[in-house]
């Protein structure tokens, strides 16, 4: 062998921004690819849509007319949101949808004693979701002040780049449940999804010529019509025909039903389900929701500022967002949408398949989902997508997304043992305690953390709705403090959540004394981006469009 040149070892130089990409933050690519890639954006976090409402719905009592009106809800929200989110909150290209993290709450609320005598489906559905959307308001406003009042601008003026590394790596990994589990459910389909995607992104794209518009640009669009033929010929040729109820509801591309429940033009309302209903104890559960949703987000942002190519987003950029996410919330409680918002995982993965993290992308995907959402028939045959096809997409976005945590190691001193200790104890900890909490769910149908008077309780709030005949329905929410439970089980089954306590305390405290800590964390990389006038391309990245910056400096 020839021997090994000096220059070949050399370590890699740290990038502050991300120089993988074809078009960054602010430089707009094509139309055709602009409107291509943003309409990409909007399939993929049509999945996470759809998957929400065919988990909640049923539960509520609901069919398929109360499910699509739930998915156009959700999809117009997301529109909304996002638009609001890249205008005015952290300006990053980031995609706002329904969160997995309101599902636990959500279904607590749901299976609530209180509803027991509700007989009528409809009635328990308008009921249960008027219920949703009063906890989520509050929920909402939870995240408004946490932004709008500088309280998470502390958390993040105190983060490293070493307690980033594991709650941004675990945003996206500690959704795998949703990932392969979810291709299982139709293997025939989704395996096949899943290796033409990495095909097409990762080689053919590569092998043809780099940056080539079809394979790499569109590689999920081609991925997505080249398997949804294929279910539909599955489908038309009977394959299916014998099999069980669950393999057909996942296989069939006709089993969704939200083409028949979906009107032709519909646009949704603020509380047209009703007046939202305030329980404190749902409000509470909700509350746990929306804490574990703002470290999810958090990391979303981090990962999605990454594959952007901005620099790191400051401390009160950071809140300012997180404030109207809050404002999001309120807007999806007042509309019914069944979950709060939050940053989408998937499509931070996406800007890394595309190489195109181009701000007017997002507010074109934006677009999309308002149409698709005020058109609902057009947009409910691309929702009768089979749900394994989304999942073997999420299969790749979400090791994408994963990535940018790791990316952040090149900050840090791997060699130091402190710096493994952190690492390591938080991203095992981070997938292991998660994982008992719902494998013990799994077998006991409840969590861990399970007083016993919640059960005892539950029992006279039974009795209490027999005894009155719902006669005085704020008497009977009064015997329910079973929420408690909800907020330590939900806090603890996030794995982002239980990864960013961890780092961030471990962080803070082990051996924050000695010098050479702040060194070997990557605090120093990161320092210059705390204060918002520090460095030249935060204004660049981050200014308030319409010259409102001058109305609302950042500090």
């Amino acid at each position: 062998m020839p021997p090994v040149k000096a220059e070949d070892l050399v370590v890699h130089a740290v990038k502050e921004q991300f120089a993988g990409l074809d078009y960054c933050i602010t430089s707009p690519p094509p139309w055709i690819t602009t409107v291509l890639v943003g309409f990409q954006h909007y399939l993929v976090m049509l999945g996470t849509t759809v998957l929400i409402a065919t988990i909640i719905v049923p539960l509520m009592g609901g069919g398929h007319a109360e499910k699509a009106i739930v998915i156009q809800t959700i999809l117009f929200l997301s529109g909304i949101n996002t638009l609001l989110q890249v205008h005015f909150g952290t300006r990053l290209p980031a995609v706002m949808s329904g969160s997995y993290t309101y599902i636990y709450p959500a279904v607590a609320i749901i299976l609530s004693p209180r509803y027991a005598l509700l007989i009528d489906p409809l009635e328990r559905f308008v009921f249960t979701m008027r219920s949703l959307q009063g906890a989520l308001i509050i929920a909402g406003v939870f995240q408004a002040v946490v932004g709008f009042f500088g309280i998470w601008r502390v958390f993040i003026r105190f983060l490293s780049p070493l307690a980033a590394v594991p709650f941004v790596t675990l945003t996206g990994l500690g959704l795998f449940f949703f990932a392969f589990p979810g291709v299982t459910k139709c293997i025939e389909v989704g395996l096949p999804a899943l290796v033409l995607l990495v095909i097409f992104a990762e080689y053919a794209s590569h092998v043809f010529a780099k940056g080539s518009f079809v394979f790499s640009r569109c590689a999920v669009l081609v991925t997505v019509v080249i398997i949804w033929i294929y279910a539909e010929i599955l489908t038309a040729a009977g394959a299916y025909n014998e099999r069980g109820p669950v393999t057909q509801f996942s296989c069939r591309a006709d089993r969704s039903g939200i083409i028949q429940g979906s009107p032709w033009v519909r646009f949704p309302y603020p509380f047209q389900w009703g007046y939202p209903i305030f329980c404190f104890q749902d409000c509470f559960a909700m509350l746990a929701a929306s804490f574990a949703s703002l470290i999810e987000s958090t990391g979303t942002l981090i990962a999605v500022s990454r594959y952007s190519g901005a620099t790191f987003c400051p401390p009160s950029v950071f809140s300012r967002g997180i404030g109207w996410e809050g404002i999001s919330i309120i807007l999806d409680g007042m509309c019914g949408t069944l979950t709060g918002t939050a940053a989408s995982v998937e499509n931070a993965g996406l800007l890394a398949v595309t190489r195109v993290g181009s701000r007017r992308v997002i507010k074109i995907s934006a677009l999309f989902m308002i149409f698709f959402s005020l058109f609902a028939k057009f947009g409910a045959v691309l929702a009768s997508i089979p749900l394994p096809i989304f999942a073997a997409l999420y299969c790749v976005l979400f090791a994408y997304s994963a990535g940018a945590g790791f990316s952040l190691l090149q900050y840090c001193n791997l060699n130091s043992l402190r710096t493994k200790f952190i690492l390591s104890i938080s991203l095992f900890l981070g997938l292991s305690i998660p994982q008992y909490f719902r494998v013990y769910e799994m077998f006991f149908g409840f969590g861990p953390v399970h007083t016993h008077s919640v059960a005892v309780r539950e029992l006279d709030a039974v009795d209490e709705i027999n005894s009155i005949k719902l006669s005085h329905p704020h008497l009977s929410s009064s015997y329910l403090p079973l929420q408690f439970n909800v907020m330590v089980n939900v806090i603890f089954s996030s794995p982002a959540t239980v990864a960013a306590i961890l780092a961030y305390l471990l962080d803070c405290t082990h051996l924050y004394w000695e010098a050479s800590v702040k060194k070997d964390r990557g605090w120093f990389w990161w320092e210059k981006f705390k204060s918002y006038k520090y460095d030249g391309r935060s204004e660049e990245f981050y200014r308030l469009p319409y010259g409102l910056s001058r109305y609302f400096p950042s500090l």
